[in-house]
């Protein structure tokens, strides 16, 4: 690591220290906080007030547990903060049984604004209309996309997808059913390109983007020629083999020869998305993410000890923190797992590559359209 970097990393973890205090202070005041987390203190055996300092001291929680974002009151997780202001709920899960539930104020909006300003205005054109060619129904990312879109003069078309439904069809094998519903899906989208509503810009996963493909290739056309310039993606498809096989039969080679610009993204609801750091064919169409720090954080820590992170290039297990004065992850353990990157210039704080499901968990996990 160059002295410039180690010193940006330094001033990153200054600031990811100050965040973190400031974070825990407003969520565990009586005057700001949300009742779920003033009640849990008095579970604690230690004060969150006195005895967190730093980002490490995060590791005196017990682990988030997903099932207490599992059913009401929902309003148990509003800080006292931001009471009276409109909020929204976002749902992730629910295929079977209770879906998890997050409240959100604005966090959507800024987590997405702080996005649009990685995005390169050449592929990403100020002004141009966009298409959410992914989950509909009460997802975040739905609204964030449109934010997105109008946060950069843009319009932005939907389309109407349940992923639950996708993921009933897949668990029940009903393949024709299946296909028939992933054609829906495509007809409408390529409907909206096709219709003359100038749109450049683009939301998919990488399976919809390759359904979208071959429906653009029967009808004789391809992104390029319907006039897709930037495609922001994310989703559990994106290996180095997917990502040169899309630049090179899907996106007319790399954005730098004329091609379709594509950057992915990992994310979910409780973090908002992590960036990657720009894919190359020099570097084998790695992919590395990396968190929007101090708003979010991601370490890749051991299987047997959740509050020990990897080497660099070790396997282990992501564990995210969520840090807003929205909603508080003191460290979840993430259904993926990767390998541990450093930090680089643009983003001078760990990363995560080769991300895929748990190994412990992979087979019992369907990931649908994603």
């Amino acid at each position: 690591m160059t002295n410039d970097l180690a010193n940006k990393a330094a001033q990153a973890k200054d600031r990811l220290n100050e965040h973190t205090l400031k974070t825990v202070h407003w969520h565990f005041s009586d005057e700001t906080g949300s009742p779920f987390w003033l009640g849990k203190k008095a579970e604690l055996n230690f004060d969150p007030l006195k005895d967190v300092k730093s980002f490490d001291d995060l590791k005196k929680f017990p682990l988030f547990e997903d099932d207490w974002l599992r059913g009401g009151p929902v309003r148990r997780w509003v800080p006292k903060g931001h009471a009276g202001k409109p909020t929204y709920v976002f749902e992730t899960g629910g295929t079977t049984g209770v879906p998890k539930s997050r409240v959100v104020i604005e966090d959507h909006w800024k987590d997405y604004e702080l996005f649009s300003d990685t995005l390169p205005d050449k592929h990403f054109p100020k002004g141009s209309n966009w298409l959410m060619l992914g989950p509909s129904g009460p997802r975040r990312l739905r609204l964030a996309v449109e934010h997105l879109a109008q946060y950069r003069d843009g319009i932005c078309f939907c389309i109407d997808l349940d992923p639950r439904w996708v993921v009933k069809l897949i668990k029940k094998g009903w393949m024709e059913h299946l296909e028939e519903y992933k054609k829906h899906c495509i007809d409408q989208a390529i409907t909206v390109l096709t219709a003359g509503h100038d749109v450049k810009c683009m939301f998919t996963t990488p399976k919809l983007l390759e359904s979208l493909n071959e429906g653009l290739e029967e009808r004789g056309t391809s992104l390029q020629e319907i006039g897709i310039t930037g495609i922001f993606s994310g989703g559990t498809e994106f290996t180095p083999q997917w990502t040169r096989f899309c630049v090179e039969e899907m996106l007319g080679g790399p954005a730098s020869e004329g091609g379709v610009f594509m950057t992915p993204t990992y994310g979910n609801t409780l973090m908002g998305l992590a960036c990657s750091k720009p894919i190359t064919a020099a570097d084998g169409y790695k992919i590395a993410y990396y968190a929007p720090q101090p708003r979010a954080v991601t370490e890749v820590v051991t299987f047997d000890d959740y509050n020990t992170p990897v080497g660099y290039g070790e396997t282990g297990r992501v564990k995210l923190y969520t840090l807003t004065d929205e909603f508080f992850v003191p460290g979840f353990m993430e259904r993926d797992e990767g390998e541990r990157e450093e930090p680089f210039d643009m983003y001078p704080w760990d990363g995560v590559s080769g991300v895929r499901p748990f190994h412990e968990l992979a087979g019992a996990t369907t990931v649908g359209v994603y």
